[in-house]
């Protein structure tokens, strides 16, 4: 198998792929800078950036090396299709969790893997459906739990997710920020 990179800071994508009981490093490196023109589509969005963090990358793979790299939104229809990435400020995800709060919403990770001379990228789709959230429930939340740096101001493995989430379709793990099943069956292809 080859050299596993994962290019990313998120602590729960890294216990997730060593989940799946794969080595790897951790290296990001990388010179993308993101940001997305407003015309373009919401579920493109994570696999646009996802792409962009890969080629990115501070440096050229070597033969024996594999590089991974994800990206996740939320997605809330509100009337139109509105994304949420990590908040910038507490006002922000107070605002975030309020337009989840009593409906379903979509969250789509995108997911790509590369070496020297293959590319895929991918991404899956999860519906979560919040119950309905008072004030005091997403100040606790924010106190306590201060989830500033997760697409939608919330973790599904955390208070909120036990106390708030009523229905879920599609992974779970999808949901945390990394399909980890369609990560395995794509790593199988480049071996």
């Amino acid at each position: 198998m080859k050299k596993i990179i994962l290019a990313s800071n998120s602590p729960r994508r890294s216990e997730l792929l060593r989940g799946l009981d794969v080595e790897f490093t951790i290296d990001t490196g990388n010179s993308f800078v993101e940001s997305i023109d407003a015309s373009v589509e919401a579920h493109q969005i994570p696999v646009m950036m996802s792409v962009g963090k890969s080629h990115g990358f501070h440096r050229d793979l070597k033969e024996d090396e594999l590089l991974i790299t994800a990206d996740t939104v939320v997605i809330v229809d509100d009337p139109d299709k509105k994304v949420l990435g990590k908040p910038h400020s507490r006002e922000d995800a107070v605002e975030m969790l309020r337009a989840l709060s009593g409906r379903t919403h979509e969250v789509v990770t995108a997911v790509t893997i590369r070496d020297a001379h293959k590319e895929e990228t991918f991404s899956d789709s999860t519906f979560v459906t919040f119950e309905q959230l008072t004030d005091d429930e997403i100040r606790y939340y924010l106190d306590k739990y201060k989830p500033y740096d997760k697409a939608g101001a919330y973790g599904v493995q955390e208070w909120i997710g036990y106390v708030a989430i009523s229905k879920l379709e599609g992974s779970f793990y999808n949901v945390m920020g990394f399909p980890v099943h369609r990560v395995y069956k794509e790593l199988r292809k480049f071996n």
